[in-house]
């Protein structure tokens, strides 16, 4: 799920880490089954005081330009070493090497610690490698160039243009070991549907129409009428499993679209189904979640309010005044 997890209510910054492409900065397999980023001159001259797990006090001067991933450790971990295709649990503070400005922080009480796949498919490669090699118990600093973070679209809901350098301080509280299967949750029944099998429902009113090819996959055909003000939500399928509970853990088949252009912006389809808790995702995107059964086809028309406000989301190509569609198959739920 590499754009979904854009849409995290508390954290979406923190998780929209999806995958640019590699600067090829200096690494070195390990025999460990990690990938070693070496350290350099402007990773060193960073300084970073105070508690693992609380917001670090961070100084380095201003504007820093790095055209390769630098790595270096400040406290070194006893704990087990995070490796390729793990999952670290981090909390990590961005600044923004140009200026110098903090801009981002999980150790914030409402935002909390982020799981970070070591997989820079998926994640900022330059994330990636910050926390690869790492034990659980670091603290690293990373200088991160332009073509390792979000290349040369920046992220302006962050406050990164395209030509900055940003750095980032990341504590590694836990690591996971990647599971054998790519099946996106190891409690997923093996013999879980890829698309929702309830009994088709009639669609609302003003509704977008939604047309499904033999895998499921919807295409969205948006109305010749203003999108309205309310988030709306409409059942396609009516499914007869275990119904959605607030926090649950879901997997879902997803489309997001906006309704101005038709254009889709995100999927699902023609990768993996995606997992993750309700409170995960955006206000109406967790709407369309909470109170619906497994097997279910949700169309969720999502205003500003309730997706990304007034900023929009730049990377994802969505304004601060577009409206989104999205068709949810609800495939499973498991409490968190």
């Amino acid at each position: 799920m590499r754009k979904i997890a854009l849409f995290a209510a508390a954290a979406a910054v923190a998780l929209a880490l999806a995958g640019c492409s590699s600067s090829g900065s200096s690494a070195t397999p390990t025999a460990a089954g990690c990938t070693l980023t070496a350290p350099g001159t402007n990773s060193a001259a960073v300084t970073v005081t105070g508690d693992l797990d609380a917001l670090p006090t961070t100084t380095f001067t201003a504007p820093m330009t790095a055209t390769t991933t630098e790595r270096s450790v400040v406290t070194t971990g006893s704990g087990e070493q995070v490796t390729d295709g793990s999952v670290a649990t981090v909390d990590f503070t961005l600044y923004n090497a140009t200026s110098g400005a903090q801009l981002f922080t999980t150790t914030d009480a409402e935002v909390g610690p982020q799981q970070v796949t070591v997989d820079s498919a998926q994640f900022l490669p330059g994330l990636v490698k910050a926390v690869d090699c790492a034990t659980v118990g670091s603290r690293i600093v990373a200088v991160v160039p332009p073509a390792d973070a979000w290349g040369t679209d920046g992220n302006s809901t962050l406050g990164v243009a395209a030509t900055d350098t940003v750095v980032f301080v990341i504590d590694v509280k836990s690591v996971a070991a990647a599971t054998a299967s790519p099946t996106p949750s190891a409690t997923l029944d093996p013999n879980m549907p890829l698309k929702a099998t309830g009994a088709a429902q009639p669609a609302p009113a003003g509704f977008p129409t939604v047309t499904l090819a033999d895998d499921g996959t919807p295409t969205v055909t948006i109305p010749s009428t203003p999108a309205p003000t309310t988030l709306q939500i409409g059942v396609l399928k009516q499914g007869d499993g275990a119904t959605v509970a607030d926090g649950d853990s879901v997997t879902v088949q997803y489309q997001g679209v906006i309704w101005s252009t038709g254009k889709v912006f995100d999927q699902s389809w023609g990768q993996s189904p995606a997992t993750f808790t309700t409170g995960q995702v955006i206000k109406g995107f967790s709407a369309a979640l909470v109170g619906y059964a497994v097997g279910s086809q949700i169309i969720a028309v999502i205003p500003p309010d309730q997706g990304y406000g007034a900023a929009g989301n730049s990377t994802a190509g969505i304004s601060g005044t577009d409206d989104l569609v999205f068709v949810i198959d609800i495939l499973a739920t498991a409490a968190a």
